[in-house]
C-alpha cells in the first residue's frame, strides 16, 4: 500500500464541525484538493479541499440559515443576483420579527416549502421575471388569489410598482374609526365622507348619510380605477395579471 492510499484510508471518516455548527465527515478522499464531505441531513459537498474541511468552511447548502427557514440549495449561489435579492426579501417579510414590527400585515404570511430552497425559487424566477420601464417590480402574493398569505408558484406574480400601490392599506390606516369601511371617514357633521387615493392625490367622492352609501361610492370608483390602470398596462404585463385586475372586487374591510 502506497503512502497516498494510507492517507486516504486514514482520513475517510474524519469528523469536524463547520462554521454553521453542523457535524460533517469525510466520505471520500482522493487527494487534498478533492474530497467529498457528508452532513447528517444527507447532503454531500463534492470536490472540496481538505484545508477547508479543517477550517470548518464547507457549508451545508441544504441547511436552513436565512431567517431560520431558507436554504440555498445551489453551490453557484450569487447573493448579489436579482433572484437572490427577491428571495431574501420574500423570506424577510414572512419570517423576520423586526420586519413585522414595521409591516404587521405580513404576520402569519408564509413561503411554500418548495421556495424555501433558493434554487427552486430561482428556476421559477428565471421563467417569470419581467420588467416595465422606469418602474420597480414587486413580488406579489395576493392579487391573483385575494387574501392569500402564501408565496408559491401558483399564487405569486411580479407586478409594476404602480399596480402594487393600488392595493396598499393607505385608506384603511388613515381611518380614525376602525369600524368604518375602507375609504370612509366620519365628518364633524356626522356624515360619511368617501375618498380614494388616485395617482398622487386623494379624490373626494362625496359625503353621504350612511357609511354603506359612502363605501359604495368608494367601491365603484376604486374598481373602475383598477381597470383603468390595468388597461394602461395591458401590453406590458402578463395576461393572467391583467385578467386578475379586472376580476378584483373591493370588499368593505379591505
Amino acid at each position: 500500500m502506497n503512502k497516498r492510499e494510507e492517507i486516504r484510508i486514514k482520513r475517510i471518516g474524519e469528523e469536524n464541525t463547520n462554521n454553521q455548527g453542523l457535524r460533517m465527515w469525510i466520505c471520500d478522499y482522493r487527494k487534498r484538493n478533492d474530497i467529498d464531505v457528508e452532513f447528517e441531513n444527507g447532503y454531500i459537498a463534492k470536490n472540496r479541499q481538505y484545508i477547508d474541511f479543517l477550517r470548518g468552511e464547507i457549508k451545508n447548502i441544504l441547511h436552513p440559515t436565512l431567517f431560520k427557514n431558507g436554504f440555498i440549495g445551489d453551490k453557484n449561489y450569487n447573493y448579489k443576483s436579482n433572484s437572490a435579492l427577491y428571495w431574501r426579501s420574500m423570506l424577510q417579510r414572512c419570517y423576520s420579527k423586526k420586519a413585522h414590527k414595521k409591516h404587521p400585515t405580513y404576520i402569519n404570511c408564509e413561503v411554500c416549502e418548495q421556495w424555501l430552497c433558493y434554487s427552486n425559487f430561482k428556476e421559477w424566477f428565471d421563467k417569470n421575471y419581467y420588467e416595465v420601464e422606469n418602474e420597480k417590480m414587486h413580488l406579489d402574493k395576493d392579487i391573483l388569489v385575494k387574501g392569500n398569505k402564501i408565496y408559491s408558484p401558483e399564487t405569486a406574480i411580479f407586478v409594476p410598482e404602480k399596480i402594487n400601490e393600488l392595493f396598499s392599506k393607505r385608506n384603511k390606516n388613515n381611518n380614525h374609526n376602525k369600524n368604518l369601511p375602507v375609504g370612509v371617514t366620519l365628518t364633524e357633521a356626522n356624515r360619511f365622507r368617501a375618498r380614494c387615493h388616485r395617482k398622487n392625490s386623494s379624490v373626494h367622492l362625496g359625503c353621504f348619510d350612511t357609511a354603506e352609501e359612502a363605501f359604495m361610492a368608494y367601491k365603484n370608483f376604486k374598481e373602475n380605477y383598477i381597470k383603468e390602470v390595468a388597461d394602461e398596462y395591458k401590453d406590458k404585463i402578463p395576461k393572467k395579471l391583467y385578467d386578475a385586475l379586472y376580476r378584483i372586487e373591493v370588499n368593505i374591510y379591505d
